[in-house]
């Protein structure tokens, strides 16, 4: 799919999911991505009279990284683009890593949008992130659903993210970028080997295995709704008693399934307690399931929720 300002905007009809004159967010790193989508979003949130607040998050890992969101900024202004930049802090700073610069990036977009009341954040990750993302999340050794990486629309703590260039390749980004004479900047992480990333990048970029892969995660994009339906099908035929601070699960029912079934249906036990989502790891599940075997199983604790077992069911409440 190729990039350009009509079919952008019949991205987000699509999706339909706008108040009347919309206050949105989009978080810029200066990379053609991020300068593409907020570019093309001035042009789309002018048309529905509302707001764009552009976020700029300075990490704070590189030495220059203050500099470097000085220049996105700059980059903006000359886009007649006002912005924003928030700085990640020093308590989060403890890894210094790719992995903690996302998620510190993420947590301080989310925090901007729910202190200025703004329910939507657009990102700027494309198709080629999304194969990226695939083939780490398999080496890893993902479960299925965590297989179907990123989506076009999703929701976190309470905000609503949007990634409308999730089917448009890298290239046709690129291509637009010069079409319109975009200017941004190219991080210099993604040249570096020791992060996994650019190893999977280089590998899919340099191998005869992109074509591969990418049908490979087609095929599990396009089963995806139906694992879906069978887990919920499974979940409801488990659930026995739902109420607002507590679930009851009978556990003859789930123990008789598989161990994938298991482990979803009781994640989704646990996130229906929580407002954030977030996941727990399967060996965490795995010990929960080794526990409940046991004929002397009381109770046990996973993400802050109660577990215990009376008479048949399993029962999950808040702590």
């Amino acid at each position: 799919m190729s990039l350009n300002e009509e079919k952008f905007f019949s991205v987000l009809k699509k999706i339909n999911c706008f108040e009347k004159n919309p206050h949105v967010a989009v978080g810029v790193s200066g990379g053609p991505d991020s300068i593409a989508l907020v570019f093309l979003l001035n042009k789309w949130i002018k048309l529905k009279k509302g707001k764009l607040s552009a976020l700029i998050f300075d990490h704070r890992i590189r030495h220059n990284s203050k500099i470097e969101s000085f220049q996105v900024r700059a980059i903006l202004k000359s886009l007649n683009i006002s912005s924003v930049i928030l700085r990640a802090q020093t308590h989060n700073l403890t890894k210094k890593n790719m992995s903690e610069a996302r998620n510190n990036r993420l947590n301080g977009l989310i925090n901007f949008c729910k202190r200025k009341k703004i329910l939507h954040l657009f990102l700027g990750h494309h198709y080629d992130d999304n194969i990226e993302t695939y083939l780490i999340r398999k080496v890893n050794g993902s479960n299925f659903e965590g297989l179907g990486s990123m989506e076009e629309l999703s929701y976190f703590n309470q905000i609503q993210l949007l990634r409308p260039f999730i089917k448009i390749p890298k290239k046709s980004i690129l291509t637009f970028n010069k079409k319109n004479n975009l200017v941004y900047l190219n991080d210099p992480s993604n040249k570096d080997l020791n992060y996994t990333r650019v190893k999977v990048r280089n590998f899919l970029e340099s191998e005869n295995y992109h074509e591969l892969i990418r049908n490979d995660f087609l095929t599990i994009k396009k089963e995806m709704p139906f694992f879906r339906d069978m887990i919920l099908t499974y979940f409801l035929d488990t659930l026995s008693f739902v109420a607002f601070n507590k679930l009851k699960i009978n556990i003859n029912k789930l123990l008789k399934l598989d161990i994938l079934i298991i482990e979803r249906i009781i994640l989704i036990s646990l996130k229906y307690f929580s407002l954030q989502n977030f996941t727990v790891r399967s060996a965490k599940i795995a010990v929960f399931m080794a526990e409940i075997k046991k004929p002397n199983f009381k109770n046990f604790n996973l993400k802050s929720i109660s577990i215990e077992k009376k008479d048949n069911f399993l029962v999950f409440s808040k702590k």
